[in-house]
């Protein structure tokens, strides 16, 4: 249908963001670290966002605490840690059990104030989408 290209809304067939854009223009723009809708990438990933998902409900997680609650493997969690650490949103807690290495991971004053603005900006998201 030659008609589509001139058309203000796309079809069906077209992509839900594409169709969307001037109802998502309402929530932000992009800033360095952010996806095409605005979110954080460096906490949207799901094992990254679940890291800080749970330290911000626990105040204090061990390594495999978290390995164990987010199903993952050791160098899984420990590169996705490794990134949260790097940007400031998370601090680890070394020390020895007896003679065994242990880490204990919390979340920062940055890294708390990340997942605020993470999660106000889904909640725009979720409320832009439903206004729809």
């Amino acid at each position: 249908m030659a008609d589509r290209a001139r058309r203000a809304d796309p079809g069906p067939d077209e992509p839900a963001v594409k169709r969307s854009r001037a109802g998502l223009g309402r929530i932000g723009g992009l800033a360095k670290g952010e996806g095409p809708l605005g979110l954080d990438r460096l906490i949207h990933g799901r094992l990254r966002l679940g890291i800080v998902s749970a330290l911000a409900v626990e105040e204090r997680l061990s390594f495999n605490d978290l390995k164990r609650l987010l199903k993952t493997t050791d160098g899984n969690l420990s590169a996705h840690a490794r990134k949260l650490e790097e940007a400031g949103y998370l601090e680890p807690i070394k020390s020895f059990r007896g003679r065994m290495p242990h880490t204990e991971f919390r979340l920062t004053t940055a890294g708390r104030k990340a997942l605020e603005r993470y999660l106000d900006h889904m909640e725009a998201l979720i409320r832009t989408a439903r206004d729809r």
